[in-house]
């Protein structure tokens, strides 16, 4: 096996204030067979300058600036300069705990049949631009991740979970660079249909940071991007259900963003016209976010970013 086991890739786009700390979570893991490309997207602030000043003091990272084209096809740059047998995406706000890459490494030296690989995740609130500790954990299934997990709620979650195979990844052709929202669902829907196994870890190796600017993220867009993407993928009959269960996950992405209440139950109402049996589905989850949507009117923002976090 060569020394150079991991490549992880950070796109990075105005990341100034969190580039350190997500650099540190990498340099700082137990499994040092990696290298680190870090590209700014044409970032207007000072990551440039952030990403030359680590690269000058750790010959192992490598910064690189290209004009702004979004994050996916960022991705798929740095992934071209990759030579480790493994890449790893982090996004330049999120972090991996100290073990991240050592269990994956682990797993994979056990399951040879699996081509990536991803763990639980941490969701992180954001306070005063520190990362909190979380308080929720995102759940692995037993089996491999078929098409519904990855569709209808994406399992993997964030791409700073992904670990895969970069001759797997260049024959997939990376990221799609025409879709803005659910580009990491695609592409593991298309892994999965080209007959890639996808295993999970049963820990938390990844903290997601919910950023205190979450509320500016575009549900309206996220869900109208989603119907077109899952249409694709599954059937007509299959589809009322799925979009009851993804309105589920945007409520209570909203509730975590502390973006208005009224946002919140305009997606509870969606999801149970959609398919109430399945909003309401999983266990406790939809009763919870029903009690949620509820109470969350009586919570400031920054509180049901820690409870739904």
């Amino acid at each position: 096996m060569s020394d150079l086991h991991f490549s992880v890739v950070i796109p990075a786009y105005n990341a100034a204030e969190t580039l350190r700390s997500t650099v540190a979570s990498v340099l700082s893991q137990t499994d040092q067979r990696f290298e680190i490309i870090i590209i700014d997207d044409g970032s207007t602030d000072d990551t440039p300058r952030v990403m030359l000043e680590l690269a000058a003091v750790d010959y192992r990272i490598r910064a690189v600036s290209k004009p702004n084209c979004g994050v996916s096809a960022t991705r798929n740059y740095g992934a071209s300069l990759a030579s480790g047998e493994w890449l790893a995406f982090l996004d330049a706000d999120d972090q991996w705990h100290p073990e991240k890459l050592a269990r994956h490494s682990e797993l994979h030296s056990f399951n040879t049949l699996a081509g990536a690989s991803f763990a639980q995740v941490e969701f992180a609130p954001e306070q005063n631009g520190k990362i909190k500790a979380g308080q929720t954990f995102s759940s692995v299934p037993t089996d491999y991740l078929g098409l519904k997990d990855v569709v209808v709620e994406n399992a993997v979650c964030t791409t700073s979970n992904l670990v895969i195979r970069r001759d797997i990844f260049q024959a997939l052709s990376g990221f799609d660079t025409d879709m803005r929202y659910a580009e990491d669902q695609d592409f593991l829907a298309r892994a999965i249909d080209k007959g890639v196994l996808i295993c999970g870890i049963h820990q938390a190796l990844v903290r997601y940071r919910m950023s205190e600017n979450g509320l500016s993220c575009n549900f309206d867009a996220m869900l109208e991007n989603w119907r077109g993407f899952a249409s694709t993928w599954l059937f007509d009959r299959e589809l009322a259900q799925a979009e009851a269960t993804y309105c589920r996950y945007l409520t209570r992405r909203v509730l975590r963003a502390g973006a208005p209440i009224d946002v919140a139950w305009s997606f509870m109402h969606r999801g149970l016209r959609a398919d109430r049996k399945a909003y309401m589905a999983d266990g406790a989850r939809g009763f919870l976010t029903l009690g949620g949507v509820i109470a969350g009117g009586a919570l400031p923002a920054s509180l049901r970013r820690t409870v739904f976090a």
